[in-house]
């Protein structure tokens, strides 16, 4: 039988690039945290807070980006001018060029996910300026880096038993970027499918995965 875990969500303020997220979940949730927990935190505020924000009009989109970013659907992520460059400046140019045509030919012969194998990590963890939440959603932000060492960190930091950092959205996609020793990562991003961040209005980019260590 499947296990059910309880999930506390964790309100805070909006988090900024000079938070430290540490800091944050032990001083809004440190009393909802115990040693056999897992805390787990949305990346995009985790990116924040490293200074991953940064406004549309900071990038400079060159040819490259306007004519790559019509090969993807509308909604995507990179499918704005400002967020394909912000791809090409993280990662590079060339490299997002031939993940789009290995991309491309793939999905010509049925296999799919090649480009954003190929394009690197920040491919697939881009937040255009449609999916952060206030102040935020004027900004493109990049996603986390090092998430298993800040993983670690809020381990350490808050005493629970492990710590994860996820990309979750209400479609079920759910992806967990890092985690601390001991936790299972593709547990985790099961556990937290139905999405029970809040990254808008309700301010709860914490929650805390009640008595998991017991569970297991």
């Amino acid at each position: 039988m499947e296990t059910k875990f309880e999930i506390v969500p964790v309100p805070t303020r909006i988090l900024t690039h000079h938070d430290d997220i540490v800091e944050a979940i032990v001083e809004y949730g440190g009393d909802k945290i115990g040693p056999d927990d897992v805390v787990c935190v949305a990346e995009s505020v985790v990116a924040i807070t490293q200074g991953g924000a940064k406004r549309s009009e900071d990038f400079k989109p060159g040819l490259l980006a306007k004519v790559l970013c019509r090969l993807f659907p509308s909604k995507g992520s990179i499918s704005g001018w400002h967020s394909m460059q912000a791809l090409i400046d993280a990662e590079g140019g060339m490299r997002v060029l031939i993940a789009v045509i290995c991309g491309f030919a793939a999905k010509c012969v049925g296999v799919s996910g090649v480009f954003y194998r190929m394009a690197g990590e920040q491919a697939r963890l881009i937040d255009d300026v449609t999916g952060t939440m206030p102040p935020y959603d004027k900004h493109i932000v990049y996603g986390p880096h090092n998430p298993s060492k800040v993983a670690e960190e809020i381990t350490s930091g808050t005493g629970a038993f492990g710590a994860a950092v996820a990309d979750v959205n209400d479609l079920k996609r759910s992806c967990v970027l890092g985690v601390s020793k001991g936790v299972n990562a593709d547990e985790v991003a099961q556990i937290l499918i139905d999405n029970p961040f809040g990254n808008g209005s309700q301010k709860t980019p914490v929650v805390v995965i009640k008595n998991y260590r017991r569970a297991r």
